[in-house]
C-alpha cells in the first residue's frame, strides 16, 4: 500500500489506464451516436416526409439524445476520477474519506463511494 488512498502505485496505474480507455470509448461512442442522429441529416430540414417518418425521426433523435446525455454523465465521472489520480486523491470515498477497495475500482473505476455508502445514497 504505497499511497494515502490505500492503493499501490501499480494498482493506480492499472486503474488510470482503464479510465483513459473508458474515456476514449465514451468519446467515440458519442461521435457515432451523433452521426446516427436523424436530425443531423442536412436534408432533414427540407424533408417533406410523411407524419410517421417524422415521428420515427423524432423518436430516433430522442433516443440518441438520451444515450448521449447518459454517456456525458459517465464521461464527467471518468474525467473527475482522472483528475483525482493526478491530485493523489483517487480511490477515496468522497463522503467518508475511507479508501475504496481495489476490487470495486476494477469493476467501476470511476466510483466515488464505497459500496456501503453508495447503497445509502441510492435509497
Amino acid at each position: 500500500m504505497g499511497t494515502k488512498t490505500g492503493l499501490a502505485k501499480d494498482q493506480i496505474e492499472t486503474l488510470q489506464k482503464m479510465l483513459f480507455k473508458d474515456r476514449d470509448k465514451i468519446l467515440k461512442t458519442i461521435d457515432v451516436l451523433k452521426a446516427q442522429d436523424p436530425f443531423n441529416d442536412p436534408d432533414h430540414v427540407n424533408d417533406n416526409a410523411s407524419f410517421d417518418t417524422d415521428v420515427r425521426e423524432q423518436m430516433g433523435h430522442d433516443t440518441v439524445e438520451a444515450e448521449v446525455t447518459a454517456l456525458k454523465k459517465k464521461l464527467r465521472l471518468v474525467e473527475k476520477a482522472l483528475r483525482k489520480v493526478e491530485s493523489g486523491t483517487y480511490g477515496v470515498d468522497e463522503k467518508t474519506g475511507v479508501p475504496i477497495p481495489f476490487e470495486r475500482l476494477l469493476i467501476v473505476p470511476e466510483a466515488q463511494y464505497t459500496v456501503e455508502i453508495e447503497k445509502k445514497l441510492v435509497k
